[in-house]
């Protein structure tokens, strides 16, 4: 029976898989498609909904992304006995437009993670206005990697730029936590992290911006 949850790695780095396989019990099926990104024409076929975890500036968390969420989603319908949700992990690089490109595609819709930092402002703006618009897409803009103890000041001007580019964001704003750094080394998604307060706030976060973006229900 395939699982309900299906994550795809696209980006030559393949940051994606070695952290998957560190996960004793994966949640989700998984493939790395990067040298083989014809493969993701299948997914036309399967009626799952796609989404596209992107954005051309490395290091802003797509793969804690794309696992994470892909995690919640998969917990949630954990009963469900077909394909619903495919998460597609992609290049950070301007080098590797083409794989972003052939993702989007098939793509039903875009996350484009952004920390709360003026470096990654340009290099969102970019991806956003010369690959996602194009290709007439709905995104939602997410602030990623905040760290609450830096204060408001960063997030404030993160998000006040994302309003003024008129760009759609997530209220949900994924926090900093050491457990995230940890959780690739010692092979976890979020859904499997100890039973304590602050792995059950970070889980919180992710349950929280699926529940926004409406996976893991009807949609």
């Amino acid at each position: 029976m395939p699982a309900a949850v299906y994550v795809v790695s696209i980006d030559p780095q393949a940051s994606t898989v070695w952290w998957a396989n560190r996960i004793t019990d994966l949640p989700f099926d998984f493939s790395q498609e990067h040298e083989t990104p014809e493969n993701l024409a299948v997914l036309k076929d399967t009626g799952a909904k796609v989404h596209v975890i992107a954005n051309q500036k490395g290091g802003v968390g797509k793969t804690t992304t794309t696992l994470n969420v892909g995690a919640i989603v998969a917990e949630v319908l954990k009963d469900a006995t077909t394909l619903k949700h495919v998460f597609i992990d992609t290049p950070g690089s301007l080098q590797d437009e083409a794989l972003l490109l052939e993702a989007l595609k098939y793509a039903t819709d875009v996350i484009v993670p952004m920390p709360p930092e003026g470096l990654a402002f340009d290099p969102t703006a970019r991806t956003i206005e010369k690959v996602i618009q194009p290709a007439g897409l709905p995104f939602h803009v997410v602030i990623n990697n905040w760290d609450p103890r830096d204060g408001t000041a960063d997030l404030e001007d993160t998000q006040a730029y994302i309003d003024a580019q008129g760009w759609p964001r997530t209220r949900t704003v994924i926090r900093r936590y050491k457990v995230h750094t940890r959780a690739s080394v010692e092979g976890k998604v979020v859904t499997q992290y100890p039973k304590n307060r602050v792995a059950m706030e970070a889980r919180e976060d992710f349950f929280r911006l699926a529940l926004e973006l409406g996976y893991g229900g009807g949609k």
